[in-house]
C-alpha cells in the first residue's frame, strides 16, 4: 500500500495558540513532529498541510515539505482532505501536529489496521493509568467494542462506573488517524456532526454517520502538546529518555 503523511497544523490553536511554534529543547513541536513522522521510514511522502506562512517556513526552512491550505476550517481532517484528494496514494495517514513524539511502531499498528479490506478509518488508543488523566478532559476518551471498534468518543470518562467489582479500562484516543481516500472525500461533505460540535472532537462525524473505526491498542505513552504545562512535561521527558 502507498501511504503518505499528512501533518495538519493551525497556528491560533485555541488553547494555546502558536503551540506549534514553541521549542522543545531548541525545536518547534511542529518540526519534531515532522521528523518523527519522516524519520519512521514508513511513508512514501510526508507533507504538513498549515494555515500560516510561520509554520509553512518553519518546515521549508528545515528542508521538509509544507503546503498552504487554502480554505477555513475546524478540524485537520477537513484540512488534509484538501490536499489529499488531489494526491495518488492508498492510505492517508494524519498526524496531528502537536504530536512531537510520535513512534514507528504504533504507526506500524495504524497501517496494519487497513490490511482489512473492509477499513475505510482506523486511528490509535493507549490505556490511561493515573486518575488525573482520566479526569482530564485535554485526554480524548474511548469505548471500544469486543472487537476494538470506537463506540465513542469524549472528553468525559467512559465508562462511567456503576459496579465497582467490574473490572474498568480507560482508553486515550492518539492523534493519530489513517483513511482511505474515499472516506476522507465523504468526511468533507458531511455537514459537523452534533456530538462533534459539543465535545470538539472531529471523529465523532465518522460515528454519528455510522461508518466504523478500527482501533489499535498501542502502549504508546508519548505526549500531546495541548496545553504550556504539556512543553515541561516533553522536556521531562526527552531528558528522561536521553532523546535530542
Amino acid at each position: 500500500m502507498k501511504a503518505i503523511a499528512l501533518i495538519p497544523a493551525r497556528l491560533d490553536a485555541s488553547r494555546f495558540p502558536k503551540k506549534l511554534l514553541t521549542p522543545i529543547l531548541g525545536k518547534s513541536v511542529l518540526l519534531r513532529t515532522y521528523e518523527s513522522a519522516l524519520h519512521s521510514g514508513l511513508f512514501d511522502d510526508v507533507i504538513v498541510v498549515a494555515d500560516h506562512d510561520d509554520l509553512i517556513n518553519e518546515i521549508i526552512n528545515h528542508g521538509g515539505k509544507a503546503i498552504k491550505s487554502k480554505g477555513t476550517y475546524e478540524s485537520g481532517t477537513d484540512r488534509i482532505a484538501e490536499v489529499a484528494l488531489h494526491l495518488d496514494a492508498d492510505i492517508f495517514i494524519n498526524i496531528q501536529g502537536d504530536e512531537p513524539f510520535v513512534q514507528k511502531q504504533p504507526l506500524e499498528q495504524l497501517l496494519a489496521l487497513f490490511q482489512n479490506p473492509s477499513t475505510q478509518v482506523g486511528s490509535l488508543v493507549q490505556e490511561l493509568k493515573r486518575n488525573e488523566d482520566i479526569q482530564d478532559p485535554n485526554f480524548v476518551k474511548v469505548a471500544l467494542s469486543l472487537s476494538n471498534n470506537a463506540l465513542l468518543f469524549s472528553r468525559n470518562p467512559i465508562p462511567y462506573i456503576r459496579d465497582t467489582l467490574a473490572p474498568v479500562h480507560y482508553y486515550e484516543h492518539i492523534g493519530v488517524y489513517g483513511f482511505k481516500k474515499e472516506a476522507l472525500a465523504q468526511f468533507t461533505q458531511w455537514e459537523m456532526s452534533p456530538l462533534e460540535k459539543i465535545e470538539k472532537i472531529e471523529c465523532l462525524r465518522f460515528l454519528e454517520n455510522d461508518m466504523r473505526i478500527a482501533m489499535a491498542i498501542t502502549n504508546y505513552m508519548g505526549i500531546e502538546i495541548d496545553t504550556p504545562q504539556d512543553i515541561v512535561r516533553a522536556i521531562e521527558f526527552m531528558n528522561k529518555h536521553n532523546l535530542k
